[in-house]
């Protein structure tokens, strides 16, 4: 699962009013090599939350991202960052894990890449 994903799936609990972001707890994580899409980072820039986005690429293993989210002049300028936010949000991979809804601490295993978002009858 892709750091863009994590950004993107909140916990649908029946009664979770804060359901984002999941918490993510790392059994395994995996590079895999994406081409780099300077447009596509760019356009999706406004739509991450950075907070969510920094605080996840940390807990797996990757700390080059700012803690505060930069200007977004900086995708224009500066291809070292436009780099790092590629690496982050494209190629690490959560390939084993949990995820875990902040609210209830309802956990979803990912397995080989998928998470698991299914409910239980009781939980809709």
């Amino acid at each position: 699962m892709r750091l863009l994903t994590h950004n993107m799936l909140s916990s649908n609990i029946k009664g979770v009013t804060n359901g984002f972001p999941l918490r993510i707890e790392v059994e395994k994580v995996v590079e895999k090599q994406v081409e780099i899409n300077h447009d596509f980072l760019r356009n999706i820039f406004s739509k991450i939350d950075w907070k969510a986005f920094s605080d996840a690429s940390r807990i797996m293993g990757y700390t080059e991202l700012p803690e505060e989210a930069p200007e977004p002049s900086v995708l224009e300028s500066d291809l070292e960052f436009l780099r790092k936010f590629h690496h982050a949000l494209l190629e690490l991979h959560l390939e084993e894990g949990v995820l875990v809804c902040p609210e209830t601490g309802r956990k979803f295993p990912v397995n080989k890449g998928i998470p698991n978002m299914l409910l239980h009858e009781d939980d809709v």
